[in-house]
């Protein structure tokens, strides 16, 4: 059996996690999420000033997708200004993704060991990017590409006239669901570092994998078969990322002085 010696107290400290109570926990969580609320609420209150432009940009890629003549309607008084409201709480999420992903690793540090702690900013950073990158991927071309197959269907005598509300609702359950599946190798990356999955389990699951992301890319996009592979394929690949990532970032979560006590 090996003999090392035994580590500093200062370094025992820094490779052990917090220990907390349920409780502490909660409270924990209870914090974290009021912070999080309040970040979007002063990123709310920026858009807002800016709705004019935030509402042309976001109806752009349904305007241009609309067959020839076709024009969105309102339906009461009110909708234009409540559909600002939204729209500027929707960009809100985007814009304060930094401050509030900052909330959710404050709440996963106190399980981390003092020297992967050091992974809050790329965490950060990339968990933003890839829900940047996502939204990005779905405002350009998964949501023209839907609404464009949609509106196909229609004719002469059937003139597809949708609110704008309906549009809005449309695109943002498809622009937020493509930025939260993008998040698959951020989420990969802390369940690897935690310990609770590795490579080779992500390896092994493939086939599953494959089949709960064309489910989940079915829920997301509308009933056509279309859309569903223009956001699966993109979901295969940040799978295939991610057992990258776990293989390059997992760690193993005994303390090292149980590794060493073994034979």
């Amino acid at each position: 059996m090996a003999q090392v010696a035994a580590l500093p107290p200062s370094d025992e400290e820094d490779l052990a996690p917090d220990k907390m109570s349920f409780l502490d926990h909660l409270d924990e969580l209870r914090r974290r999420i009021i912070f999080a609320v309040a970040s979007l609420a002063i990123a709310f209150v920026a858009c807002f000033t800016f709705s004019t432009q935030i509402f042309e940009f976001l109806m752009g890629p349904m305007q241009m997708a609309l067959p020839e003549g076709g024009e969105l309607i309102a339906t009461q008084v009110q909708e234009i200004f409540v559909l600002h409201l939204k729209m500027s709480a929707f960009v809100a999420i985007f814009v304060a993704a930094p401050a509030w992903l900052t909330q959710v690793w404050l709440f996963i540090a106190p399980g981390l060991y003092g020297h992967e702690k050091k992974f809050a900013i790329p965490f950060i950073f990339f968990g933003t990017m890839f829900f940047l990158l996502g939204a990005a991927f779905s405002h350009y071309l998964l949501f023209p590409t839907a609404v464009n197959f949609l509106t196909t269907f229609g004719s002469e005598e059937i003139a597809i006239k949708p609110t704008v509300s309906q549009v809005f609702g449309f695109y943002s359950r498809i622009i937020l669901g493509t930025g939260a599946v993008f998040q698959i190798p951020t989420v990969v990356f802390v369940l690897a570092r935690i310990g609770l999955i590795t490579p080779g389990f992500l390896w092994r699951n493939f086939k599953y994998a494959i089949l709960i992301i064309f489910v989940v890319a079915a829920v997301i996009t509308p009933p056509d078969v279309v859309t569903q592979l223009l956001l699966g394929f993109p979901m295969i690949a940040l799978y295939i990322l991610s057992i990258g990532i776990a293989w390059a970032f997992g760690r193993d979560r005994r303390h090292p002085e149980e590794l060493d006590d073994e034979p």
